[in-house]
């Protein structure tokens, strides 16, 4: 294929499926997420499953229909034995793309497909909202579950009730138990619009919205390396989006699942499971967990990237005995997972295709801190009888990061301005009182939901830890720790 021609089926020859799938959602995630799952299982599977798109808000970015809905997916890491991995696949499974804001005819149309059987959405954290002034007779609804509701309820008329054409529904929204808020959001709205008892009946019985959890980072569209990607592949592709190795997709749903996505055929990492919350548990402390901790640790040490704590000994150590010793022990699922779950946030921390800036996770630390780490670090005291060396040590580290600047170094908070103000305004306690000051943060129940200070020992321990890393620093102090 010519350079100067991007991707199409008249220049390709690739297979086309049948449209049995609906994606509110056309964003790099979930087409490197979702869409890269399904053309595996089209390919190596008889799931022959065809996917439309449906742009869920009104923007004029081009459209995928420019090349057929043809575009190329590159996943690169580390694997398991530490070597580099990329793999190109190039996508086949979408078929069109359709702009509902100027195209609810095809949209609505859809909905008389016999064949279909499944919705996928990802219309970011904001889109399962719940607006009561959206009404039936928006061309379209203005929220993505009104959106959702008028689809199901021309599906529910024009097959009149068939209790064998209610779908799969799955949504990818990162929020907790987005499945379940979706039904409850779709089932007001038929309430709201007095829609027929039989309609809310067929959507309870007939149709099933499961909750997710999905796990990749999706990097998008490369743009610093377009011109040396598209070289090696022959051909232009606006549409090419790049993401990590890992990925892990868990529906909380019937068994049936594993049935109908052919996972016993092509065992690919998603997990159907009664409840996703011990998933949701894990990622939050281990992966989310070892991030909060590393930002004020590595960063106060002048490292300014993920992939720098990794390929530092001391400091990779340290997220080690962090996550091996203290958070996985006091978590409650099968150790072996967790252990497994662990080497694989390593080696993702370790990815040399994704620069992960420290500074950008740092956003709201304090409040990561108390959902991400606190958990595990008042279950370690508990089972324990012991102050977590590790956590504590992060912690101690987070109070000298919020101070915002240590030594030569300037350090750009972002947080909510209430907490930022306290502590400008502890700041002369940093060289005068670090006891008061250590009482002060640990006593900050309206931030922490319990006072602190109360836990045993605490306030002695992260006030050592604060005077040593303002004497030392955090690599000095981790040297001596890693390297006997």
């Amino acid at each position: 294929m010519a350079m100067d021609n991007y991707l199409n089926r008249k220049s390709i020859v690739t297979k086309q499926y049948p449209e049995k799938i609906l994606q509110f959602g056309e964003g790099n995630f979930l087409r490197a997420f979702i869409d890269w799952m399904i053309d595996q299982l089209n390919e190596k599977t008889d799931f022959n499953s065809g996917i439309t798109l449906v742009r869920p808000i009104n923007s004029v970015h081009p459209s995928i229909n420019k090349q057929d809905g043809l575009y190329t997916a590159i996943t690169r890491g580390i694997n398991e034995k530490q070597q580099r991995v990329a793999d190109i696949r190039l996508i086949n499974s979408v078929n069109r793309e359709i702009l509902i804001y100027s195209e609810y005819d095809k949209f609505i149309k859809c909905a008389e497909n016999p064949e279909l059987e499944w919705i996928f959405s990802n219309t970011t954290e904001a889109g399962i909202v719940y607006n009561p002034e959206i009404r039936l007779e928006e061309v379209p609804a203005k929220s993505f579950p009104g959106k959702l509701t008028q689809f199901l309820f021309h599906r529910f008329q024009y097959f009149n009730g068939d209790q064998e054409k209610g779908l799969f529904i799955i949504p990818c929204e990162l929020i907790d138990y987005n499945g379940e808020k979706l039904k409850e959001f779709v089932i007001k709205y038929a309430q709201d619009w007095s829609l027929p008892n039989e309609f809310i009946t067929w959507l309870n019985e007939c149709n099933t919205f499961c909750s997710t959890l999905v796990d990749r980072i999706v990097t998008g569209y490369p743009k610093n390396e377009i011109e040396k990607l598209e070289s090696k592949l022959g051909y232009k592709d606006e549409f090419l989006v790049t993401a990590e190795h890992f990925y892990l997709f868990v529906i909380q749903g019937p068994k049936i699942l594993e049935e109908k996505l052919k996972l016993n055929s092509l065992p690919l990492n998603i997990k159907i499971v009664d409840d996703i919350k011990p998933y949701k548990e894990r990622k939050v402390a281990i992966l989310n967990g070892a991030h909060t901790s590393m930002v004020p640790v590595a960063y106060l040490a002048g490292i300014k990237t993920v992939r720098e704590v990794t390929s530092n000994p001391i400091f990779l150590a340290y997220i080690k005995e962090l996550i091996t010793q203290e958070v996985i022990p006091v978590l409650s699922q099968d150790a072996s997972e967790l252990n497994q779950f662990a080497k694989d946030v390593i080696n993702r921390f370790n990815n040399p295709y994704i620069e992960h800036e420290l500074l950008s996770i740092s956003l709201n630390s304090l409040t990561k801190f108390k959902t991400r780490l606190l958990p595990q670090l008042l279950s370690y005291a508990q089972q324990n009888n012991n102050i977590p060396y590790c956590i504590s040590f992060s912690l101690a580290a987070l109070i000298v990061f919020y101070r915002g600047k240590f030594n030569h170094l300037s350090i750009p908070l972002k947080d909510d301005e209430y907490l930022l103000e306290r502590f400008k305004a502890w700041d002369r306690l940093y060289d005068t009182d670090i006891t008061q000051l250590t009482y002060n943060v640990l006593a900050m129940t309206d931030l922490w939901g319990i006072d602190l200070n109360q836990i045993d020992s605490l306030a002695e321990n992260i006030a050592l830890k604060i005077t040593q890393i303002l004497n030392s620093g955090t690599q000095a102090i981790l040297e001596d720790r890693y390297s006997k």
